[in-house]
């Protein structure tokens, strides 16, 4: 695991710590593509509001738009959300093994070694 896979990662956990952007990309993932308006009318925020955490998302690769007729329509992109997960478990499984190491190591020494 280097530092730029973890930078490959900061531009995700940047969009995913609004909550409003949680809130949308869950809404876009559940139930489908979406105009901002659309989005908008469910929370407490204005439809230009909407557009920004959508912009924040696009940027992050997490979101994607299309034009539907008159409307843009925002689709979930979960690739790289998979990404960032997959990459988070790699970082969990090190601590896992370096953890159980330490700990068969702690359990192998002689009572008052130290």
């Amino acid at each position: 695991m280097t530092t730029t896979t973890l930078e490959a990662c900061a531009d995700v956990f940047v969009a995913l710590a609004d909550p409003s952007r949680r809130i949308i990309l869950q809404r876009l993932a559940v139930d489908g593509p979406q105009s901002a308006s659309t989005l908008a009318t469910d929370l407490p925020i204005s439809r230009q509001a909407v557009l920004k955490h959508l912009a924040n998302l696009a940027e992050a690769d997490l979101v994607d738009s299309h034009r539907s007729g008159r409307e843009v329509l925002f689709i979930a992109q979960p690739a790289r959300l998979r990404y960032t997960a997959e990459t988070l478990e790699q970082i969990g499984n090190v601590w896992s093994s370096k953890l159980q190491d330490l700990k068969a190591a702690i359990e192998s020494m002689e009572p008052g070694e130290a």
